[in-house]
């Protein structure tokens, strides 16, 4: 039989960790929980003492995690989550035949384009299959860690990602769903689309387009930065310009808008799903994965 040892964290201590550091301070954690801070601070110096380094940097603003505190929030997070699909999955296999499906939250970071045009269907059949599962969409710009980021440091439990020249961050694991083509995006009827100006966000060229976008002379740096690819399109069905843009951008496209091939060398990008391995088993991100499986091969 496993025994605790002195350097084992109660649930309770990893929700205070979580609680301090969504909050940006003890007062504001201990708010949220309905504790003292007396006691949320008493809680924090017992892990700290129990891990070995301090996890919080404390000053006058507040409390903000050391790079340690990161790992240690980021591991609170995902072990709160395996608990509570620990009791959702054992309650599961309790029930009589009869109930429809797993149940439970299932927490999903994606970005604008999937959660626009992938997402909607999907979770309309998720919720016809599996009535208890309840999804929560967190919408996440695809730059820096992004998606992947948001199920590493425990926010959400599967992210449809880039798969293209990103680092995951270490522990998770990947698939691809479907391959995403770039195309030429102008002004309808526009005699010479190429000779316009190129309108462009920050998160569309990535690796994946980088090294076809170098090698083509005709396209010019961007003159005009928007926020998103709503604002892209909106900018050149008024015909401020050109741009180009992946496959789900596109969905709705307006007649104002003409799409053109870029021809058999047209840039790609790779979308799948991001979860952790524990994660991966459970019956709540099984039943979303074959949804999203079902909508890739569609694509």
């Amino acid at each position: 039989m496993t025994r605790a040892t002195d350097t084992d964290l109660a649930p309770h201590e990893l929700r205070i960790l979580v609680a301090v550091a969504d909050a940006g301070g003890f007062s504001a954690g201990a708010e949220t929980l309905g504790l003292t801070q007396s006691a949320v601070s008493h809680s924090v110096r017992g892990s700290e003492r129990k891990i070995g380094t301090v996890l919080f940097e404390r000053g006058r603003s507040g409390a903000r995690p050391t790079p340690a505190g990161e790992k240690a929030v980021a591991h609170a997070r995902r072990t709160l989550r395996l608990l509570d699909v620990l009791v959702a999955e054992a309650r599961g296999a309790a029930r009589s035949e009869a109930t429809q499906g797993p149940q439970g939250p299932l927490r999903i970071a994606a970005f604008r384009s999937t959660a626009l045009h992938l997402l909607p269907p999907v979770l309309e059949r998720l919720r016809a299959r599996c009535p208890g599962i309840e999804p929560q969409v967190r919408i996440v710009r695809e730059l820096g860690r992004g998606t992947a980021g948001e199920v590493a440091d425990g926010r959400s439990d599967l992210a449809i990602a880039t798969l293209d020249g990103a680092h995951l961050p270490a522990g998770l694991v990947a698939s691809e769903l479907f391959e995403e083509s770039y195309s030429l995006v102008h002004p309808a009827g526009h005699p010479a689309p190429r000779s316009l100006p190129l309108v462009d966000w920050v998160e569309n060229c990535g690796s994946y387009t980088r090294a076809w976008w170098g090698a083509q002379d005709w396209i010019p740096r961007a003159t005009i930065e928007a926020e998103d690819d709503g604002a892209v399109l909106s900018l050149v069905s008024g015909g401020h310009g050109m741009a180009i843009m992946p496959a789900l951008s596109l969905i709705g496209a307006t007649d104002s808008i003409e799409i053109t091939d870029l021809g058999p060398e047209r840039p790609t990008r790779r979308v799948g799903y991001v979860t952790t391995p524990e994660l991966a088993g459970s019956a709540v991100v099984r039943a979303l994965v074959r949804e999203l499986r079902a909508a890739g091969s569609a694509i």
